[in-house]
């Protein structure tokens, strides 16, 4: 099996810090209250490549590590030996015994090779490594785990060493985006947030240290009967204020107020401080509060508030401004010499998956079609490689960060796409120079990526992209057409730039080309109103599937800052919201076809009058390669610089 590479970001608490521990003993006093937490991954983390191995085994030649490393056999009685001597190998040992408790499975060999993510400092690098193991397992052994059981898994995991953990930590599996969570005795739900607009946080190490075993020790006293004046006010922060004080924090994220928000984490460490730091001479905290106080800084955040299990670990603000951010951290180097980083949450996440449709005979194509697929149809790319299509979208998928593939496929097709990525023969490779043995090894870390859905009716380029419903998880979705291709000179590729677009506006998003008046009754068009200076993205009031150019000219020309109409084409890449999948299902399950099939067009008009949708044209060029002319110009253009 081939090697893999894997980040899991560490996690922050935005508020609700404590509270996943102290739900949990709602299993011995139902009277208290249920947990509830507001949580982020960071843009810090793990780096690892993975790979099966006979035997459990992790290693890094990072200095942080000691350069030590840990071989052990994947029997439960001797990783469970390591999980209890504590430590940082008693963590992922202690993911390891897990898995092998409950899943069929080898051993997997872990080398760590970057980690830029603060150890002891409230961000939970601990957390960070337990889900790495648990993905590394769930992605060689294809165990099906959804992020939740990934989550699940690394807690069970950390569980067994000395840390007992809280719930919380976890969260750092759903990667850089707000996580609410509620805790009810040994149960967690979580669900994700959608900022209504940017925050930028700077989290802050206060080079003062901390000692969280402590701290919770002398909380885990008032629980889980109060017996005190003090216990009483430490179960009500932890409990009622916290539920009443966590929704308005989530009003205001999805609202997008940055001003309420800060004001929020200055009442919530306030509340901290009143209630719940007298039961811990550690949660004092002088370094903290000095921090928080300092005019300096205040000048640059709206709201500030400790991190994790508080105390003199970690601090974090939030920021004014992205440029705020940037001189509150040169301020807090400069005055404290306390190294910090941002994080910026915006109203759309990170997409991780994509979807190709290539179930499609390729009739126009025939009799090329005949003897083989027309994604094999192979294209020179810029590198010099002769390449199937199909191979040039899945590189570019990869080099946008896609973590997911899934390809639309006929019956029977699989046996003929998987023989692309099987493994050469060590004759033929031999032959090969050396870039062409690098380019085969990155197809078989592409294909680790790939899964496949049958359609076994063809029923329409919607029914095609409905059928991966439960693959998208509820997700935004990438979706790239099977013929067509993609170029630019730009950084950043086309998908990448779509991605991105999708990230800040947080809508669907279709990508747009400009195309001469003659050519709109080829293509799907839109209409809108350009939402920046730049005229890249634009908020859509109209689409029609192939109108005639009449209809174009009068309805759908786009004016510039001069006044003159331009005309906009789907440009063949979509990220598409879990809104998108609702309204196929309704077309589908009512029968409401247009030309004898269910058009992804339609859902995407429904969508577009209900939650908006917006446009962007990329820094790119797209080519059709579905008609024999086409592919003509594609096989004389593309590739070239």
């Amino acid at each position: 099996m081939h090697e893999i590479t894997l980040f899991v970001p560490g996690r922050l608490c935005l508020f609700g810090e404590h509270t996943d521990w102290a739900g949990m003993y709602r299993t011995v006093n139902s009277q208290l209250e249920k947990g509830y937490a507001v949580v982020s991954g960071i843009e810090q983390g793990i780096y690892a490549r993975v790979e099966r191995s006979a035997d459990f085994e992790v290693s890094s030649e990072l200095e942080l590590y000691g350069h030590e490393s840990l071989k052990c056999p994947m029997e439960t009685e001797r990783l469970l030996e390591v999980a209890r001597e504590g430590g940082f190998f008693s963590y992922v040992a202690g993911v390891a015994s897990y898995i092998n408790d409950n899943y069929h499975v080898g051993g997997v060999k872990i080398t760590v090779t970057r980690m830029d993510l603060p150890i002891k400092s409230g961000l939970s690098s601990s957390a960070a490594i337990c889900v790495l193991v648990a993905r590394a397992f769930n992605r060689l052994y294809k165990l099906k785990m959804n992020t939740k059981g990934e989550m699940q898994a690394a807690f069970r995991g950390e569980q067994r060493t000395p840390s007992r953990c809280g719930r919380l930590d976890q969260a750092c599996a759903y990667g850089v985006k707000p996580v609410l969570m509620e805790f009810d005795g040994m149960e967690m739900e979580p669900s994700e947030l959608r900022p209504g607009a940017s925050f930028t946080w700077v989290i802050a190490n206060l080079m003062a240290g901390k000692d969280t075993i402590r701290i919770l020790g002398d909380l885990n006293k008032c629980f889980p009967f109060a017996e005190t004046e003090l216990d009483k006010r430490v179960q009500e922060a932890l409990g009622r204020d916290n539920k009443e004080l966590i929704g308005r924090v989530v009003d205001r994220i999805t609202a997008g107020d940055a001003p309420g928000l800060g004001m929020l984490m200055d009442e919530a460490q306030r509340l901290f401080d009143t209630k719940v730091a007298p039961a811990s001479a550690e949660l004092e905290a002088p370094v903290l509060h000095r921090v928080l106080q300092d005019k300096g800084v205040r000048g640059y955040v709206y709201g500030a508030k400790g991190v994790g299990s508080q105390g003199d670990g970690t601090v974090q603000f939030l920021a004014k401004s992205p440029a705020d951010a940037a001189g509150l951290v040169a301020y807090l180097d400069k005055t404290f010499g306390m190294p910090a980083f941002t994080l910026t949450l915006k109203p759309g996440q990170a997409v991780k998956r994509a979807i190709i449709p290539l179930a499609g005979f390729g009739t126009r194509l025939f009799p090329a079609t005949k003897g083989v697929r027309k994604g094999f149809l192979p294209l020179l790319d810029r590198d010099g490689l002769l390449k199937p299509s199909l191979l040039i979208l899945l590189e570019q998928l990869d080099e946008a960060g896609i973590d997911e593939i899934r390809l639309v496929i006929g019956e029977d097709d699989e046996a003929e796409y998987e023989r692309l990525f099987g493994e050469l023969p060590l004759e033929y490779e031999e032959k090969l120079p050396e870039e062409k043995r690098s380019y085969e090894r990155l197809m078989e870390r592409i294909h680790d990526k790939i899964s496949y859905q049958v359609q076994r009716e063809r029923l329409g380029f919607g029914h095609a992209v409905y059928q991966c419903r439960d693959f998208v998880q509820n997700e935004a979705v990438l979706l790239l057409l099977g013929d067509m291709v993609y170029q630019t000179q730009a950084d950043r590729n086309c998908c990448r730039q779509i991605m991105d677009e999708y990230t800040e506006c947080g809508r669907t998003t279709i990508g747009i080309q400009e195309i001469p008046l003659e050519r709109v009754p080829h293509y799907g068009i839109l209409h809108g109103q350009w939402e920046d200076a730049r005229s890249r993205r634009m908020h859509v009031d109209r689409m029609v599937e192939k109108p005639t150019d009449d209809y174009a000219a009068e309805y759908l020309g786009v004016p510039d800052q001069a006044g003159e109409k331009h005309y906009y084409a789907t440009f063949g890449q979509y990220v598409l919201t879990p809104r998108v999948f609702t309204e196929l299902g309704r077309l589908i399950e009512n029968g409401r076809m247009s030309g004898g099939e269910f058009q992804l067009t339609d859902a995407l008009i429904a969508v577009c009058e209900t939650e908006g949708m917006a446009a962007y044209l990329p820094d790119g060029e797209s080519f059709d390669i579905g008609l024999p002319e086409n592919y003509r110009i594609a096989m004389a253009r593309f590739g070239r610089e």
